[in-house]
């Protein structure tokens, strides 16, 4: 653990940065000199269309340590639920460079709880461990990497001042996490050293890093506004899933690329460098096109969202499917079926597990699956201590129930046949206590009755009036019972399926 007490020079967690700010502080909240919120330099690339590349580069060379591979191989729910995995990452970003002091050291707090519950082996034994500051140290110093080598590649390179500025914020990020930044060097000049010995020394050819780069894109599931739409998605991933691999391949170091046998493409780096430039001119476009908050909500915007921005996924999607049928008049593909045609209103066991209970898509359901569904509604509600911990002690007892009845090889996790062999009612004790845990946490102001706001905190819809008592309200018992409806009827549920099921 790290000794929050202490202090450096040149920490931006514990005294002013060489511009003479407080890193730590926000007392100018926002206007230029500050380390967060709009001034920062971070606030500038949020909505650059290129940092979308650079955060995939990132992403990558976190996987690459072998700590954050076997975290995230054993886990993280990127491969199954990437888009929802997406949405929380740039919330949580939001939040943690925004102006608003308390909101930040609040969502690190959440952080630090998440990241104690992530530790365990890899497949050789070693441990890994989420908390461990020098690993966190490396996931901050890949964003600012390739922060800095997206503006490279785009041909629009930092300045100098520029660069030591965003160091500094991405250092002030981690004394928020961490209570000091001691794991990165104090200064730009000592970073690069740092940084080269990390990727000659430490990083390997993981199974994470492969998945990102190799088959991620293979499987993407189609985001709400393409869902319904195989055919056009399925024709667009094949295209654009081998390109991005390649343009990220070519964007690494080429010492790991070596080393870690990564194969580069002819033409490979033309391609990538063309590619940035291209996401680069995307910036000239009018402002508020392509601000990331809004476009991360609009991909997790589901048709049947009573948002108004619904009307523009609906018109959206009313285009797709025409040019999809013109596509099945040149093609001799199957139709593809309209969703809401009553067909789909049950799920059978096998498309349960795989949407519903295998959170992680590993094949298994086991604990990190359900950790996993606790840590998305607890994001969702925001919630602090104990709330929290109350969230996830109700699922780690349904996990328990779950193992002791469907565990019948005693490997410590339930495959998909034995599920199907079993054909469970999942609403035991432990279940009805993870729904009574639910509806407690959701019920933000006790009254023992969700309104309208507490339910879209959690559903980020509003409820149909046919579901509420004669107050407009949803009651604890009919709650309840429509939760222990879906995890045991494999019943499809329009609030549900978003928040457990949505990619």
């Amino acid at each position: 653990m790290t000794d929050t007490g202490s202090a450096e020079p040149g920490n931006p967690g514990t005294g002013p940065d060489q511009h003479g700010t407080e890193a730590g502080s926000t007392a100018d909240d926002g206007v230029p000199g500050s380390l967060f919120g709009p001034g920062s330099q971070f606030h500038a690339f949020f909505s650059d269309p290129r940092w979308a590349l650079a955060v995939l580069r990132a992403t990558v060379l976190e996987a690459a340590h072998p700590q954050v591979g076997a975290a995230l191989i054993e886990n993280s729910t990127f491969v199954a639920h990437p888009w929802r995995r997406l949405r929380n990452t740039l919330v949580s970003l939001q939040r943690m460079f925004g102006p608003d002091e308390e909101v930040r050291q609040r969502e690190a707090d959440r952080l630090n709880r998440l990241h104690a519950r992530l530790k365990g082996s890899d497949a050789r034994d070693r441990p890994y461990d989420a908390m461990d500051p020098r690993v966190r140290a490396w996931v901050v110093a890949t964003l600012f990497e390739s922060s800095v080598t997206m503006c490279r590649l785009s041909g629009q390179p930092l300045e100098q001042t520029a660069m030591e500025r965003l160091y500094a914020e991405y250092r002030a990020y981690l004394a928020v996490l961490d209570g000091d930044a001691r794991h990165l060097p104090p200064t730009l000049q000592e970073f690069w050293p740092y940084y080269d010995r990390v990727v000659e020394e430490e990083l390997e050819n993981t199974e994470s890093m492969r998945i990102i780069l190799y088959k991620l894109f293979d499987h993407l599931p189609a985001p709400p506004l393409l869902q319904g739409l195989p055919t056009m998605w399925a024709a667009g991933r094949s295209v654009v899933g081998p390109l991005v691999g390649v343009i990220t391949v070519a964007s690494l170091p080429e010492s790991f690329r070596r080393r870690a046998g990564l194969p580069e493409m002819p033409g490979a780096r033309t391609l990538m460098q063309s590619a940035y430039l291209a996401a680069g001119l995307a910036r000239f476009l009018p402002d508020g096109w392509l601000q990331t908050e809004h476009v991360t909500k609009l991909l997790s915007l589901s048709p049947d969202s009573d948002d108004p921005r619904a009307r523009t996924v609906s018109a959206l999607r009313d285009r797709m499917k025409r040019a999809a049928a013109l596509v099945r008049l040149l093609t001799p593909l199957p139709p593809e079926p309209e969703p809401g045609d009553g067909t789909d209103a049950r799920r059978d066991a096998a498309e349960f597990f795989t949407t519903v209970l295998d959170q992680t898509g590993d094949g298994f359901l086991d604990w990190p699956d359900l950790a996993a569904m606790a840590r998305e509604i607890a994001g969702r509600l925001d919630l602090a201590e104990p709330a929290e911990t109350r969230l996830y002690d109700a699922f780690a007892d349904w996990w328990r129930e779950l193992q002791a009845a469907l565990d019948t090889d005693g490997d410590g996790r339930v495959s998909p046949g034995e599920y199907a062999a079993a054909v469970p009612s999942l609403a035991g004790p432990a279940l009805i206590r993870v729904a009574e845990v639910l509806f407690d946490a959701t019920d933000a102001d006790g009254d023992q009755r969700i309104d309208a706001d507490e339910y879209r905190a959690l559903f980020r819809t509003g409820f149909r009036r046919d579901m509420t008592d004669a107050d407009g309200t949803y009651a604890r018992a009919a709650f309840v019972r429509d939760f222990l409806s879906f995890m045991s009827g494999r019943a499809r549920s329009t609030p549900y399926d978003p928040l457990l099921a949505g990619a």
